[in-house]
């Protein structure tokens, strides 16, 4: 088997919640829509504001790789939804499909053998591809975990 497909398949595995990182599917699973606005103890956000900002995170590194002419939000406040703006079931429904269509976007690209991991980015130079692939892996399953911790200290797991 070539390295490069070999790092493809070690990508995905990684994107798709692999190794020891729950999948972004396993940590929403079940949660209580009464809760979703609650705030957890000694925390400044919600669940919900916690999985839009994953997903605000994973567009725009998405959206940065693809797109030369993309504008990144303003950090750190353009990364999270307003502290005081609150979600119904649509919106935490529409947080949620919105990440998976774009890890689905991402995982698209690592499968596309066209797409060439390694050079430089033409818009970005020092970044890759594989860099930003990286990137979004690495804060998914940070911020994953962190909302599975979320529920554990919220009591928010089905038994």
């Amino acid at each position: 088997m070539d390295a490069d497909r070999v790092v493809r398949e070690q990508l995905l595995f990684l994107l798709r919640g692999g190794n020891a990182h729950m999948t972004f599917d396993q940590a929403v699973a079940d949660f209580p829509m009464e809760r979703i606005n609650s705030l957890p103890p000694n925390v400044s956000y919600t669940p919900w504001h916690l999985l839009d900002h994953i997903r605000i995170a994973q567009w725009d590194i998405l959206e940065f790789t693809r797109d030369p002419d993309h504008v990144s939000p303003r950090w750190p406040e353009g990364y999270w939804p307003p502290p005081d703006e609150q979600a119904d079931e649509v919106k935490w429904e529409k947080t949620n499909s919105d990440f998976r269509a774009d890890l689905r976007a991402l995982q698209d690209m690592v499968e596309d053998s066209g797409t060439d991991l390694y050079v430089p980015l033409r818009h970005a130079t020092g970044y890759t591809v594989l860099r930003e692939i990286m990137l979004v892996a690495d804060h998914n399953a940070y911020h994953i975990g962190e909302f599975a911790v979320l529920r554990q200290t919220m009591d928010t797991w089905r038994a």
